[in-house]
């Protein structure tokens, strides 16, 4: 599997703090992007549209405030990573049955980005990364 499957979290309003904690417990690199980072309408500004605790350069866990409860609720697996023909594949397979939420496109932020809620009512974020210049 090229593609890396991490833990994504949703801490209503909480994932600054949240995700402040587990840096203090696991160490390693926290970034945060709020929704005024990206000029997400209709949302908080300093509401966390997504935040992510590497440790040794690998993510270990992901969140966000979300900006609807019913787009994220308590927790989602992500799967990320540059091989996007394997990852539209996966997104295509947990489709079936399923319901997309969010259809797998193109991002603010450069990468692709899709939700899908599978037949067995598990939320997957999929996002298919941009190479970034160094």
């Amino acid at each position: 599997m090229k593609s890396m499957l991490n833990p994504y979290l949703s801490f209503k309003g909480k994932t600054r703090e949240a995700m402040e904690f587990y840096k203090s417990v696991f160490g390693g690199e926290l970034t945060i992007t709020t929704f005024a980072d990206q000029q997400v309408p209709n949302a908080p500004a300093d509401g966390v549209m997504h935040a992510q605790l590497a440790v040794d350069g690998k993510p270990i866990l992901m969140g966000s405030d979300g900006m609807d409860s019913k787009e994220l609720q308590g927790f989602s697996l992500s799967l990320s990573g540059e091989a996007g023909d394997e990852l539209r594949d996966y997104f295509e397979k947990l489709s079936e049955r399923g319901t997309i939420t969010k259809p797998l496109e193109k991002e603010s932020w450069g990468d692709e980005f899709g939700m899908v809620v599978d037949k067995f009512g598990i939320m997957w974020m999929v996002n298919i990364s941009t190479p970034r210049a160094a």
